[in-house]
């Protein structure tokens, strides 16, 4: 699913196909996840620096953000106990703010 997402907004954001252009849902409905397209490539690409660090973790957020699974689901398909799960994304969390706001280094 991350990568139909990732694949959408770089599409979005080609020339060709009109970057800058204002593009309004007639219906109402968003077809990708909450974040602009922007905010979803700033997290892509500071998840995968995450996910060099510490891949554990980085499937945690894919589960939560990607997927929509609760903290008791990801924990179970993980196979780890739900308090883990709670410290694995408070902190996978506030790294990624941070890097999305630093930007990449």
């Amino acid at each position: 699913m991350r990568r139909i997402l990732v694949d959408r907004a770089r599409r979005k954001q080609a020339l060709r196909r009109g970057e800058g252009a204002e593009h309004v849902e007639l219906d109402g409905l968003q077809l990708a996840g909450p974040a602009d397209d922007e905010q979803l490539l700033a997290l892509n690409d500071a998840l995968e620096r995450f996910a060099a660090l510490d891949a554990p973790k980085a499937e945690l957020v894919k589960l939560r953000y990607f997927v929509g699974l609760t903290t008791e689901q990801a924990a179970k398909v993980m196979n780890i106990s739900e308090p883990t799960a709670k410290r694995w994304w408070a902190y996978a969390k506030a790294w990624l703010f941070r890097e999305c706001q630093d930007g990449p280094k």
